[in-house]
């Protein structure tokens, strides 16, 4: 037997694609368009920024070990004392330090310029090509600050403080600080979703607005934020609270975390039961309206899930097409494969329509918080359909990516399986497929104009393709009928109504037609991959792809 020399190699690297990093995360055509349609072109260079930023080489890897690191819990420190603590890799701060500074937080509620949600969304998009578990914090902190303005007086100290743009990991006197996180406390173990079944606590002080809180919940994500929004059953009702992790003299509020959850995905973050036991807590808003009060806020985080579930979306649709387009197999390459070329043009329209969705529902949020009436009722109706739809999308989206990559994309160093398991996560956070179904039949059948603003959304794309006029009727009908029984196949049909009216009056009409032939023609089959022969490939993939197709 004859032994190869030492240092001989046994094989050549061959036929395996380069990485994709760096790579710009902001170079989508229907992010770029959206951004400007939706009255924020004045942060496209930003955007542009952030995206050249998140496709970097180094914040790729800071990702990539934020979640093979995983939080460890510190209940006390070497002294016996408890602390509550939670040690996170320093690539996480990183991330968060970054995501902070461009305005992933609560930025935009300091910004007087029009768009300036639409923005944060937009930049979003492209940042969300980097890590998912540490836009939670970013997101719970951007979405309290509507609910905590239901009390005036706390706004007033917090929110210049979650508004800023600097980040501030340390726990410390919240008022004292440069800059503050928020956090929610809103299930529990009994319960879930039915909040109002919460069992946690608040008994007044001798200080009017102060509360002492005796409780456990069982999900509380980011628990080093500095100050979270929380319910508990007061002598009034359920009611919503502002708990501090640190008071005002510098002692810790008791916040015992009791253990931090094992989770499918979202790993670079942490996610814990903490037990209140004589918490100091200061009502936010009447008492007994605590879902009233943190609904605002469930709204802002909503609309994150489906920004999220898009970033996904692209991010691995990026990933497929790079792989495709320096892979080959039986003598071509993949992107030149038709079947190939079929599912990756069918993820595009998907993602498309989910980025398209996205900038309108923050269009809708940004018009509505500065007083648009309108826009406020299309908001209700359309980020609880969306919630729905898009991030319902997203599990089966992330693995027909996935597997364009073969066995490939199956390895943790691809990165695909951590974007895999992130997936289902944006469907169930802030209420699962049942619940936003719910809520949206809830606000067109009880909420004064929802059905109205939706249906006006609609009309703007009136004559313009014939199957979304039929889908449009079918809709109508639906409404006429509608049960608790077929709320999920009323919110789809929605869904889709609402993603094609947008691509038919702003996309190209290869992109438009192909939506509307499969996704309200039926002309489609039950995987993706299966657009019609007439659907125009080469222009779909040459639009979304970067660097063409």
């Amino acid at each position: 037997m004859t032994l190869a020399p030492e240092g001989h190699a046994t094989h050549d690297v061959t036929n395996q694609p380069p990485p994709l990093a760096p790579y710009d995360a902001s170079e989508d055509t229907a992010l770029l368009e959206g951004l400007r349609r939706e009255g924020a072109g004045w942060a496209e260079e930003d955007v542009r920024r952030v995206g050249r930023l998140a496709g970097s080489a180094e914040v790729q890897e800071w990702a990539d070990l934020a979640n093979r690191h995983e939080p460890v819990l510190r209940t006390h420190d070497r002294y016996g004392h408890r602390i509550d603590e939670v040690e996170f890799h320093p690539s996480w701060h990183r991330l968060m330090r970054a995501a902070v500074a461009e305005g992933m937080a609560g930025a935009p509620w300091a910004d007087a310029r029009p768009g300036a949600h639409v923005a944060r969304s937009a930049g979003g998009l492209a940042w969300g090509h980097t890590d998912a578990g540490h836009g939670c914090p970013t997101s719970m902190t951007y979405a309290a600050v509507p609910a905590l303005r239901h009390q005036p007086d706390l706004a007033k100290v917090y929110e210049p403080l979650l508004t800023g743009r600097e980040y501030e990991p340390e726990l410390g006197v919240p008022a004292r600080k440069r800059g503050l996180l928020a956090g929610m406390g809103m299930t529990e173990k009994q319960g879930g979703s039915d909040v109002r079944t919460n069992t946690t606590a608040a008994t007044p002080t001798a200080e009017p607005g102060v509360y002492t809180l005796r409780g456990h919940k069982w999900f509380t994500s980011a628990p080093m934020c500095d100050v979270f929004l929380v319910l508990a059953q007061a002598p009034e009702g359920l009611s919503c609270f502002l708990v501090p992790r640190v008071l005002p003299d510098g002692s810790r509020n008791t916040f015992r975390i009791q253990r931090l959850k094992d989770k499918l995905g979202n790993r670079s973050n942490a996610s814990s039961e903490p037990e209140f036991d004589g918490t100091v807590a200061w009502l936010v808003g009447p008492a007994g309206r605590g879902v009233k009060t943190i609904i605002d806020m469930v709204n802002c985080t909503r609309l994150d899930c489906v920004m999220m579930s898009a970033a996904l979306m692209r991010k691995t649709l990026v990933e497929a097409g790079h792989h495709a387009r320096h892979r080959s197999a039986f003598g071509a390459r993949l992107i030149d494969q038709p079947l190939m070329r079929n599912v990756l043009a069918d993820l595009a329209l998907e993602s498309e329509a989910a980025t398209a969705l996205t900038l309108r529902l923050a269009g809708a949020a940004d018009r509505a918080v500065r007083g648009d009436a309108g826009e406020q009722a299309f908001r209700r109706i359309a980020t609880a359909v969306g919630k729905y739809w898009v991030t319902k999308r997203g599990p089966a989206f992330t693995a027909e990516a996935l597997e364009c990559l073969g066995g490939n994309g199956y390895v943790e160093d691809s990165g695909m399986p951590r974007h895999y398991r992130e997936a289902p996560l944006l469907s169930i956070w802030e209420g699962s497929g049942n619940v936003n179904a719910l809520d949206a039949l809830r606000a067109l059948t009880r909420e004064t104009g929802t059905a109205d603003a939706l249906f006006a959304e609609l009309a703007l794309a009136e004559g313009a393709d014939a199957r979304l006029d039929a889908a449009v009727g079918r809709l109508k009908a639906l409404l006429t009928g509608g049960s608790e029984a077929g709320a999920r196949r009323l919110v789809e049909q929605m869904a889709l109504a609402l993603q094609a009216s947008l691509l038919v009056r702003h996309a190209p009409s290869a992109v438009a037609d192909a939506f509307c032939a499969s996704r309200l023609g039926g002309d489609w089959g039950h995987a993706f991959g299966t657009l019609p022969d007439a659907a125009d490939l080469g222009a779909i993939l040459g639009r979304a792809l970067p660097g063409g197709d």
